[in-house]
């Protein structure tokens, strides 16, 4: 009696499908993966609103990031543009220059 295992039963055991590997209930290798990434608050409404905006590319295909990042993009770009504008009135015309 040998103990050595035949040949053919190990290719045939090489080419089966692996059966005993339980499938994840209602898991979608192909659907979208969160990445997690944490965001860490600016303290400013307009920058934290544009970065938790980040986190709906989580939920997405891929194929819809574009829109996503693009449309955070012009937020930021908005919300830098505000902090260039002066609150308030405005500034009185100087008088710097004119001698009268």
């Amino acid at each position: 009696m040998s103990d050595s295992v035949p040949e053919a039963e190990i290719r045939e055991e090489a080419e089966a499908p692996e059966r005993d590997v339980p499938a994840e209930a209602g898991h979608d290798p192909a659907a979208p993966a969160a990445l997690n990434v944490p965001r860490t608050p600016t303290g400013n409404a307009d920058v934290d609103a544009q970065l938790e905006r980040l986190g709906d590319a989580d939920h997405i295909a891929t194929d819809g990031h574009l829109e996503v990042y693009e449309d955070v993009h012009q937020g930021l770009r908005e919300a830098l543009t505000a902090l260039d504008a002066r609150p308030g009135p405005p500034a009185p015309p100087s008088t710097y220059g004119n001698r009268s």
